[in-house]
């Protein structure tokens, strides 16, 4: 496959009540309760939909269309020393792609779901839905790197 001719088709449109990269945060965990947002997906793929209301929760795969454009190597602003972007969770990368583990608070209409924990703006487009499997998604052994060395901001303010 000729990766120049890769493309997306968003399936839909998240809503937040954060409108510029200023208002969003860091670590949306932090705010309690998160708010309320909604995830509208396009007629297409509201079929897609059929049980998945069931799930407590998912994960959202989005494109951070406002994105910064990526440096490879930077200091993040808690951290005393470069690190490469594959070793942060900066949202400007190569491929601006957003993943968040969201609580599934209900589904509103046929076409909407109701999350929590999401930390995009206002407008982001949607590229696809998957409900979070424990059993498959958490890894409890997992280390965090450079992140549980000393002196590495604590497990809730990473960003």
């Amino acid at each position: 496959m000729d990766q120049a001719m890769m493309s997306f088709q968003p399936i839909g449109v998240i809503s937040t009540p954060f409108r510029s990269l200023d208002e969003c945060p860091r670590n949306i965990r932090k705010l309690d309760p998160p708010p309320l947002c909604r995830v509208r997906l396009d007629p297409p793929y509201v079929p897609g939909l059929l049980g998945i209301d069931g799930f407590s929760h998912l994960i959202l795969l989005y494109w951070l269309h406002q994105a910064r454009p990526a440096r490879m190597v930077f200091t993040p602003h808690f951290a005393d020393q470069e690190r490469g972007v594959f070793a942060t969770r900066s949202p400007s990368r190569p491929n601006p792609i957003g993943l968040a583990v969201v609580a599934l608070e209900g589904i509103e209409g046929a076409d909407t779901l109701l999350v929590r924990t999401l930390d995009c703006l206002d407008g982001t487009p949607l590229l696809d839905v998957k409900p979070y499997l424990p059993s498959v998604d958490c890894r409890p052994e997992a280390s965090m790197g450079w992140l549980a060395r000393p002196g590495a901001p604590p497990a809730g303010d990473q960003p």
